[in-house]
């Protein structure tokens, strides 16, 4: 099984440990309640280092990001920043979702699953084979996010940055990035394992608490981000992920990847919503739903530390009305539709 640098760490603080996507990673430090709430209410740090990071070379960067994801990637080529995107194969099924990372003098930087890291990595390849692009992929590399409405404060202990949503910093070092997966105010840090243990050492320091994978769940959960292999498989397309904002055709002459099958693709019939329930018990990924007029499944459930609730996503058919119901234990859960975007919708 696959570890991260920090692995160490992780059994020396009480992780349990699990197997995901074949990395052993800690899925809490305790308490998994205390950990999530720590993130919205605090700051949080995150070990994911076992995200795939490739770095690119060669003079067709550009052109070659252009063809391979359906958002373009001239929207940031006037500063350092981050593009997020689903990877689509010629039908326009979803093969992961990703962030390209535009580094200055177009030069790029993708990071993605853990669990996609060989199959994307040779996809990366065949499709550079047409273009000046040479691939690298990082297997040394670090990633930590740090999260929370005192993210950044507690960032300045150590990087004086000052970064708008979705901008970089670099150095010879590390490459600082405004995103996250939390829903909060937060960076995340690359660099290599060394550099990052050093990191990850100062900031623990500084009683800043880790962060394991459930809560990271509940976490996205909340703020309304799709997970690659629940929410979304090759089997789904951008339309009925809740993702046709990141289908970027402003640009008519731009051929993406899949762009001919999305013109079939957008009457889809079904579309992934959020839904909520006051009755007790956690829907799981495959329960189904039904409504008068359609039916669909869910994808991800959880209980909602924020909300105090039940909450999650499901994949049902258009024109839904506000209620639904599913069945837990031979016992009907009433549902309410709503946004995926839970932080939004409930607060």
């Amino acid at each position: 099984m696959n570890k991260t640098y920090l692995n160490e760490f992780h059994r020396a603080n009480k992780g349990h440990l699990v197997d995901f996507a074949g990395w052993e990673m800690p899925i809490n430090y305790g308490s998994q309640i205390n950990e999530h709430n720590s993130v919205r209410t605090d700051v949080g740090i995150f070990d994911v280092s076992h995200m795939a990071v490739f770095d690119l070379y060669g003079s067709n960067q550009k052109e070659f990001l252009e063809y391979l994801i359906p958002n373009d990637v001239n929207k940031i080529l006037d500063s350092t920043r981050a593009l997020y995107s689903p990877l689509l194969n010629e039908n326009g099924g979803i093969l992961d979702d990703l962030i390209v990372y535009h580094l200055g003098e177009n030069n790029f930087r993708i990071i993605s699953n853990c669990g996609t890291r060989e199959q994307n990595y040779a996809w990366f390849n065949k499709i550079a084979s047409d273009f000046d692009v040479q691939i690298d992929f990082k297997s040394d590399a670090s990633i930590i996010a740090l999260q929370g409405p005192n993210a950044l404060k507690n960032l300045s202990s150590l990087y004086n940055v000052d970064l708008e949503k979705f901008h970089l910093y670099q150095d010879d070092e590390v490459m600082i990035a405004r995103t996250g997966y939390t829903g909060e105010l937060g960076v995340e840090i690359i660099s290599t394992a060394s550099k990052g243990l050093k990191i990850w050492q100062h900031f623990v320091s500084k009683d800043i608490q880790p962060i394991g994978l459930a809560a990271r769940d509940t976490l996205r959960l909340e703020a309304g981000f799709n997970l690659y292999g629940s929410d979304m498989t090759i089997e789904n397309n951008p339309y009925d992920s809740n993702l046709s904002w990141t289908i970027d055709q402003s640009n008519e002459d731009r051929d993406f990847i899949g762009k001919k099958a999305l013109k079939h693709l957008q009457d889809s019939e079904n579309c992934l919503v959020g839904f909520y329930t006051d009755q007790r018990g956690v829907l799981r990924s495959g329960t189904k739903v039904s409504f008068e007029g359609g039916k669909g499944v869910i994808t991800s459930g959880t209980w909602s530390p924020t909300f105090k609730k039940n909450i999650g996503f499901c994949r049902i058919t258009k024109n839904f009305p506000e209620k639904g119901v599913s069945t837990l234990r031979d016992k009907e859960i009433n549902l309410h539709f709503c946004e995926t975007n839970f932080l939004k919708y409930l607060k």
